[in-house]
């Protein structure tokens, strides 16, 4: 067995910039997003380390609390932030600040316990990259600072990646093992798909959005607001989440910033701020370390989230196990004894019961939206049928448990649309290629004689020797689109390549370079 122990660096990471002024006079309606980040808090109360700290600690009587300010004050602190996005105040932020001080401050208090454990690890690694280490607050939106969290449409983890997302930046994810749980490598996943959208929009607020909703939706909202790239000029072509997205990056950097002023004070959670990781070479169960170390088994999972039976499969591949430091020498001293305990009854069972099976994949229930059936037809592509329901790619991906883009004449997919829309939709299903891209506006055809098992390889050719292959672009493409795919390349490689500054002004039948990968 080899034993590689890996110092995790926990230590603070200092940012200072001025802020900028920025205009507030937009009017904005309340859109209800503030459901996801109560929901997001009240998800917090599984955590075990947190069900251990509040079993035992006094938290902030409600009357204690500063629950309102005036305007002037709320706008006079952010002004004073420090920070490279520009943080806009209007009466929705004000909203969402109220869900931390007033709503749900009980469990605002519980995630800011929290923030000594995971904001140092998220500094050290934006800062790494170059990025800035307040875009740290953006995981108080996705998860509320829970490695665990999973949202309705599947979305994982303390970065909410979804799956296709998640494989695409080099996150193992499946029956056994899934990384979008483990707050390091999720976190660095994180960073260079932040790092990729900025080369694409040189734009932090626009980064965020599309952070959320996907870049093709962010340059569908640019393209409809006559190629406007402000965030608050593109605000209402942009999806319903993601415009209150901008308000709740700005209210959790509020909140994270000046809840002493409104006296509300973190609760303690126990979590060991000292901690390694040690990597092993072979199968080990959680459950035997616990046994042996005499280690709370609940603990142990709770430090390592992304192993989702309690198998570490280091057979496979070496893997990493964080543990307490104060454990860590007992555990390398301890190996042949913890692997070698009730091996049988841990191993065994756990490979069996996490075996793959072939059962038919079922879509998973979407509430308060209808599913409807479309059929693949010739000519068609995952790309279109995206468009024609405006729906996001990844989520059809989801929907339907397809990892890449090969669909087959024949299929059935399952699409889940807004239910007041569902008639139009509906009828989607028996037009002609022709008339659903007019929905979009488009009179592209499809090439004739393409099936859809291979109208994306039509549209990809490689190139007579060398390093390169080439991609032909088609209708609705976006360099990001594009880079999905192909295995490894990102959409600021393909940018940086092919000498494009601005990645809105790719054309139809432009031929990009694609570096291939060994």
């Amino acid at each position: 067995m080899t034993l590689k122990p890996v110092i995790l660096s926990l230590s603070l990471s200092l940012f200072a910039l001025s802020a900028s002024a920025v205009n507030d006079t937009i009017i904005i309606k309340n859109d209800d997003s503030t459901e996801r980040i109560e929901r997001d808090l009240d998800s917090l109360l599984n955590n075990w380390f947190i069900q251990m700290s509040v079993a035992g600690n006094d938290i902030a009587a409600a009357d204690s609390i500063i629950a309102e300010f005036t305007d002037s004050v709320y706008k006079d602190r952010i002004g004073r932030i420090n920070s490279v996005i520009l943080l806009p105040y209007n009466n929705i932020i004000r909203s969402h600040i109220h869900v931390y001080t007033q709503r749900k401050v009980d469990r605002f208090q519980v995630m800011l316990g929290l923030q000594d454990y995971y904001f140092p690890m998220i500094e050290d690694i934006f800062d790494y990259y170059g990025l800035p280490v307040e875009l740290k607050y953006m995981a108080v939106i996705e998860s509320a600072l829970n490695p665990n969290a999973v949202s309705r449409v599947g979305a994982t983890g303390l970065w909410q990646f979804m799956y296709s997302t998640g494989r695409m930046y080099g996150l193992t994810i499946n029956s056994v093992v899934d990384e979008r749980r483990d707050p390091v490598k999720a976190t660095h996943a994180a960073a260079r798909y932040l790092k990729d959208l900025y080369g694409i929009y040189n734009d932090w607020i626009l980064v965020i959005a599309a952070y959320n909703c996907g870049p093709g939706n962010v340059n569908k909202a640019i393209r409809r607001s006559d190629n406007r790239r402000d965030y608050w000029e593109i605000y209402y072509r942009l999806p319903r989440e993601t415009r209150g997205y901008i308000p709740q990056y700005v209210a959790a950097t509020y909140a994270m910033n000046y809840y002493h002023d409104h006296n509300i004070t973190p609760v303690q959670i126990n979590l060991p701020l000292a901690i390694d990781t040690v990597m092993v070479s072979q199968d080990i169960h959680l459950e035997q370390i616990a046994a042996v170390l005499d280690l709370p088994l609940e603990e142990i999972r709770a430090m390592n989230p992304q192993y989702r039976t309690g198998l570490v499969p280091g057979r496979s591949k070496p893997s990493a196990i964080t543990l307490p430091v104060d454990k860590l020498g007992d555990f390398i001293s301890m190996t042949d004894t913890i692997t070698g305990y009730r091996k049988d009854q841990y191993l065994t069972r756990v490979n069996q019961t996490s075996a793959p099976t072939h059962t038919a994949y079922s879509p998973p229930e979407i509430k308060g939206k209808t599913a409807l059936t479309y059929v693949v037809k010739d000519g068609d592509n995952l790309g279109y049928i995206s468009e024609w329901y405006d729906v996001g790619l990844s989520d059809l991906r989801y929907w339907n448990n397809i990892y890449r883009n090969t669909i087959r004449v024949g299929q059935k997919l399952t699409v889940y649309i807004d239910p007041a829309r569902a008639d139009r939709y509906s009828k989607i299903n028996s037009m002609s290629f022709t008339e659903k891209q007019k929905l979009e506006g488009k009179a592209t055809a499809a090439a004739p004689g393409v099936s859809s098992t291979s109208a994306s390889s039509a549209q990809m050719t490689s190139s007579t020797g060398g390093d390169y292959e080439f991609y032909t672009v088609r209708t609705g493409d976006t360099v990001w689109d594009i880079a999905q795919k192909f295995d490894g390349v990102t959409a600021s490689e393909i940018l940086k390549l092919n000498n494009i500054s601005d990645a809105s002004r790719i054309q139809v039948g432009q031929k990009l370079r694609i570096r291939k990968k060994s």
